[in-house]
């Protein structure tokens, strides 16, 4: 059976009244519970003008030995008290005059002091104005490089363009599919348990229909494209401000915002309306499975009551909204990627930053939206 070693032991002598003799014994090792160094404090009188040391009984040391003697050599230098290091061992010594032969530079250590709740006020209050401009300063810019490219100025590869295209239509299908059928599903059985109280399962298909339509197409679609386009555009971004490739952009005379935003903008505003039409769809299908699977509803009547509630103009809503969602989710990716930092954590933090802020974008937007096409009727 393996013995534990034996506890630090630490005692204090008074040789003298101007001396101050530390007898330290045992395993002085940091698996061991050692004393602080603030419990030599009281034995240092007003007449003690020298601190010494008796290790003869230490039975081994590591880096806590050292840690406690550099804090007692503090706190005498503090009080101007001279410290004789003669009674240490030889690499105890070494390791001390290693550790004291650089002194510390002034202001070198961070100081941990919060500051009053006013000035966390007022900073707080100067980032959100700062991250407000910089914010506008970035849509300003979005805003002038798609008046360049109305007129033909614009300077990015068209075959990048087709690139982003397919990275956010097509390959997003799969999880919109899957994300608009449970949606409609969703809908229906919400529905069907209110509906059913009065027996008008029917009109179920009423409910999915505008519901889809009107609101949830849109918005779970923008909500996929946020979490999966927009962090993808953010890290895409952040890796290029990390690597510099963004700074090489300017070297050589190429806007970023022209040759990096516009084409993900673009791509995410045409994609929005036609990935919109297809969530309608697929949760419109999933609606239908439960009311023709469960709800005992003829798939010709549920075809019909659809067609008779939804008209054109509440998928022109819908259609609308998605586009404005396109180009928030794009703004707010590339503007995160934008301000990325210049290390492999910032890039976490920007495409977090990004889902964020389109997810927000997306919900204030709506509300707005809703409220002025029903002021308007529409």
């Amino acid at each position: 059976m393996k013995t534990p070693p034996a506890q630090c032991e630490m005692e204090m002598i008074h040789p003298s009244d101007d001396t101050l003799l530390i007898r330290l014994a045992g395993n002085w090792e940091i698996g061991n519970p050692l004393p602080r160094a603030d419990s030599v404090e009281k034995d240092l009188t007003g007449q003690t003008r020298q601190v010494g040391f008796d290790t003869a009984s230490v039975t081994g040391w590591d880096s806590g030995l050292l840690t406690f003697l550099i804090n007692i050599i503090r706190l005498c230098d503090s009080r101007k008290i001279e410290v004789s290091p003669e009674g240490l061992p030889q690499g105890v010594q070494r390791l001390l005059t290693l550790a004291f032969a650089v002194p510390e530079r002034k202001g070198a250590r961070r100081e941990t002091v919060r500051p009053p709740w006013l000035a966390r006020i007022g900073m707080s209050a100067e980032s959100g104005f700062r991250a407000t401009r910089e914010m506008i300063d970035f849509i300003g810019e979005s805003v002038l490089a798609l008046l360049k490219m109305a007129v033909g100025k614009a300077r990015f590869r068209r075959s990048d363009l087709m690139w982003i295209i397919q990275e956010c239509g097509p390959q997003a299908l799969p999880i919109v599919t899957l994300i608009s059928v449970l949606v409609g599903l969703i809908l229906a059985f919400v529905g069907a348990v209110q509906l059913r109280m009065f027996g008008a399962e029917l009109y179920v298909a009423d409910l999915v229909g505008l519901g889809m339509a009107r609101e949830m197409g849109a918005m779970m679609a923008a909500v996929i494209m946020a979490g999966r386009t927009g962090a993808a555009y953010a890290a895409q971004l952040g890796t290029m401000q990390v690597n510099e490739e963004i700074d090489a952009l300017r070297t050589l005379g190429i806007s970023p915002m022209e040759f990096l935003v516009l084409p993900r903008m673009i791509a995410l505003a045409l994609m929005m309306p036609l990935l919109c039409i297809y969530a309608d769809l697929m949760g419109i299908i999933g609606g239908a499975i439960v009311g023709v699977g469960m709800l005992d509803i003829s798939p010709v009547a549920y075809y019909h009551q659809t067609q008779g509630a939804v008209a054109l103009n509440h998928f022109v809503v819908g259609l609308i909204k998605s586009g404005v969602f396109g180009v928030l989710v794009a703004l707010s990716g590339c503007l995160r990627g934008m301000q990325c930092g210049r290390s492999a954590s910032a890039v976490g933090v920007a495409a977090t930053s990004a889902v964020v802020t389109g997810i927000v974008a997306i919900i204030v937007s709506d509300a707005l939206l809703t409220i002025l096409f029903t002021i308007i009727d529409l």
